[in-house]
């Protein structure tokens, strides 16, 4: 275990958050294909929302849905392993993948968490709510009080 964990030890991190405007659920293989159709379908989108525009993802080419899947087996380990966790935002009403939540450990030492989200383009104005409510959910249900948003 490292000296500094991401979690407290018996923290028991939520598996779900429900909203009327959308769900959030952990990301898995199981949502691949999905998830890529999500992701693909709004390249420009996704790069120009905060926190994700001068980084290298999503990769303005896309990737096989086999390397999606890897990344999604990622994901899920790191979920597993208490060491990120991302969550899959699913349309209330279809169950469709319409978006990402990422909570990583913040690069910078003046906060814990850095909290990314991403919708579709055709779901661009839950954007700013799904960021917002992602904010108050870290406050009331996760161990973290340093919480970083890029681009926010």
């Amino acid at each position: 275990m490292t000296e500094n964990p991401f979690v407290p030890a018996g923290f028991v991190p939520p598996n779900v958050f429900v909203d009327p405007r959308f769900r959030l659920e952990p990301l898995g293989p199981q949502h691949n294909e999905a998830d890529h159709a999500a992701w693909t379908s709004s390249i420009a989108h996704v790069r120009s929302t905060p926190g994700f525009p001068y980084g290298d993802w999503p990769p303005p080419d896309g990737m096989s849905l086999e390397r999606n899947l890897d990344d999604l087996r990622g994901h899920a380990a790191d979920f597993e392993a208490r060491t990120g966790f991302t969550f899959t935002v699913l349309d209330p009403l279809t169950g469709d993948v319409i978006g990402c939540v990422y909570l990583y450990p913040s690069p910078s030492p003046d906060t814990a968490v850095s909290a990314r989200s991403w919708v579709r383009a055709t779901h661009a104005e839950l954007d700013r709510p799904l960021a917002d409510a992602v904010a108050s959910w870290l406050t009331a249900a996760w161990p973290w009080t340093r919480i970083d948003h890029p681009g926010r």
